[in-house]
């Protein structure tokens, strides 16, 4: 059926006796709407003001159709409201024939025609917002949108998209309810409805308007739809630009839990980007950020996330000094130490972002108690788990390792003991961890080392040195060479039978330029050092490992061998060698 075929039929029932059936009237404005939406794809100049047109009309349509779920018979805006409405779809199917047919007297007055319909179907699309909005129409039930069906073309997607739009613009409360929850269903299971959605103008200005409605259900959707949009890249310019920053952070003030932890969700991901995170300071988001913190009945997951976005915030220095300033460090170390896992980590992760490179910082932490809090959380006696345990551990070594100074209070806090029974019975990554900081700390100082090795560290770095993973196993044998060099360890070390046989026998000739072979030769030349470790070496069955060496030209080893040949030490037990140690002579 034609445009002109389908205008026809629509006055001739328009004038007929049923024509006081307010429903069948508006069915049929419907339908005309849509063969004239038809109609317009066929018009192919004007094009872009045929385009804001055609969008009116289907804003108009899905007033209408939203209409027809409405308690509105034949209430008398809506039946003074079609007439007018019909007489403007006359004008506007006049002028799509003449346009398709070029049939019009000239340009410019054709693009006056089409402005001034464009401006009555604005004035329509007022008018019936106004009738839902003054409350004059009613559910009669839910409405319910029909869903494009799998497969659907773009236009039926973004047909569908648009009218959930139209109802959210003018329809009462219950309407744009639905039609949010509609809009989030479809989001949720389909990336492809965001894609359109973002792409449809105003779309986002009016959700973003949705943030401040009163009605907190109304506002929740918004939210939730927007932290759908936040998730593609190419849509965080669009939102910054229309201005979502301010009403997420009143969100954060005075919205309800579900608002608030939509809203910092959002933040955390538009805050990746340091340039927005100025907006957010300026709307004052860095003050309800630690409020959130500071209020242990804000919830886990929410303060949780608002740890996230404070610690995006803070690698803006000027918003560092704010948040010291207002009073951020006490809040975190007493988040470090709550029950809820992810909050200790996250507190913990935000204290050392803030102290990176910033020495004040860190000893404004230190002064608060940071670091005594840290080491009390390594306590294997405490409830905290074995990933917070790791996350603290990481903090000590960032932080901790800078100076002398830090190190000592480490110290005085217990942190050896604690550092030991993770070395020694932690899980792998923290044990890894632990040994790393364990190499760390051999290279302080004599007294350190000298301290670690009475407080035990040597028997589980030796164990150490037969890991599975090569990694491991260097970073013991790197430990291992720094603690021998006090003479104190060297002896405790010599007293165990095995040890020196182990270093012996861990040689690789054939791994001669491997790290992990570099420390256990300086650990032997340490050794060797003592007419303990010179007798050892010289009785181990192994000795032909480090004589390889020798002969491969590996320098530390040829000197080990130099110094055992030399020392008179040879010449007294020559008679308990086995025969293959006589090559040692040919180093002399």
């Amino acid at each position: 059926m034609g445009v002109d075929e389908g205008f026809s039929k629509g006055k001739q029932r328009q004038s007929s006796p049923g024509s006081s059936d307010g429903k069948f009237t508006l069915r049929r404005t419907i339908e005309l709407i849509y063969s004239l939406i038809s109609f317009s794809h066929s018009i192919k100049v004007f094009s872009g003001k045929w385009q804001l047109i055609r969008n009116k009309l289907e804003e108009l349509n899905s007033g209408l159709v939203a209409a027809e779920n409405c308690d509105s018979g034949d209430i008398p805006p809506i039946s003074d409201l079609i007439p007018a409405i019909m007489t403007t779809i006359d004008d506007c199917r006049d002028l799509a024939r003449r346009c398709v047919d070029l049939s019009y007297s000239g340009k410019l007055l054709m693009q006056s025609d089409l402005d001034v319909l464009s401006a009555k179907f604005d004035h329509h699309i007022k008018k019936l917002s106004g009738i839902y909005t003054a409350g004059i129409l009613t559910q009669s039930s839910a409405i319910v949108v029909s869903r494009p069906c799998f497969g659907a073309t773009r236009e039926d997607v973004k047909f569908f998209v648009k009218d959930l739009l139209t109802r959210m613009k003018i329809g009462d409360s219950y309407m744009k309810m639905q039609a949010l929850v509609s809009l989030n269903e479809v989001m949720a299971e389909d990336e492809k409805y965001t894609k359109i959605l973002v792409g449809i103008e105003e779309s986002i200005n009016l959700l973003i308007n949705y943030l401040d409605s009163p009605e907190t259900e109304i506002q929740e959707q918004a939210v939730k739809a927007l932290s759908v949009i936040v998730g593609f890249d190419s849509c965080k310019g669009v939102l910054i630009s229309s201005g979502i920053i301010a009403p997420l952070v009143r969100i954060l003030e005075s919205g309800s839990q579900m608002g608030k932890e939509r809203a910092a969700r959002i933040l955390q991901k538009l805050t990746q980007n340091s340039d927005n995170s100025w907006s957010v300071s300026a709307h004052g988001g860095v003050t309800a950020l630690l409020r959130i913190c500071s209020n242990g009945g804000a919830g886990g997951d929410l303060m949780g996330l608002a740890c996230d976005v404070l610690r995006n915030l803070a690698g803006v220095d000027e918003i560092k000094k704010f948040m010291v300033e207002e009073g951020c460090v006490s809040t975190f170390i007493k988040l470090s130490r709550s029950k809820d896992e992810a909050l200790q980590i996250n507190s913990i992760d935000i204290l050392q972002a803030m102290a990176s490179g910033n020495e004040s910082i860190l000893q404004l932490i230190i002064k608060e108690g940071g670091i005594r809090a840290l080491v009390k959380i390594l306590d294997p006696k405490s409830e905290f788990s074995f990933k917070t345990r790791e996350t603290a551990l990481r903090a000590i070594e960032s932080l901790c390792f800078r100076s002398t100074a830090n190190i000592h209070i480490l110290m005085a806090y217990g942190f050896l003991d604690h550092l030991l029974l993770l070395l020694r019975k932690g899980e792998n990554s923290i044990q890894e961890l632990a040994l790393k900081v364990s190499v760390r700390l051999c290279s302080v100082s004599e007294e350190t080392k000298k301290t670690m090795g009475d407080t035990g560290f040597m028997p589980e770095i030796v164990r150490m040195l037969t890991a599975k993973s090569s990694e491991v196993q260097e970073m013991a044998a790197q430990a291992l060479s720094g603690m021998v060099l006090v003479s104190k360890n060297r002896k405790k070390f010599v007293q165990e039978d095995r040890n020196v046989e182990l270093l012996l026998q861990l040689l690789q000739p054939e791994e001669r330029n491997s790290g992990n072979t570099k420390f256990l030769l300086s650990t032997l030349s340490s050794l060797s050092s003592s007419n303990g470790g010179r007798k050892k070496i010289l009785n181990s069955r192994y000795l032909k490992n480090l004589e390889k060496l020798a002969e491969a030209d590996v320098t530390e080893a040829k000197k080990i061998v130099r110094k055992l040949s030399t020392n008179t030490f040879l010449s007294i037990f020559s008679g308990l060698w086995y025969p293959s140690s006589n090559s040692l002579l040919l180093y002399m």
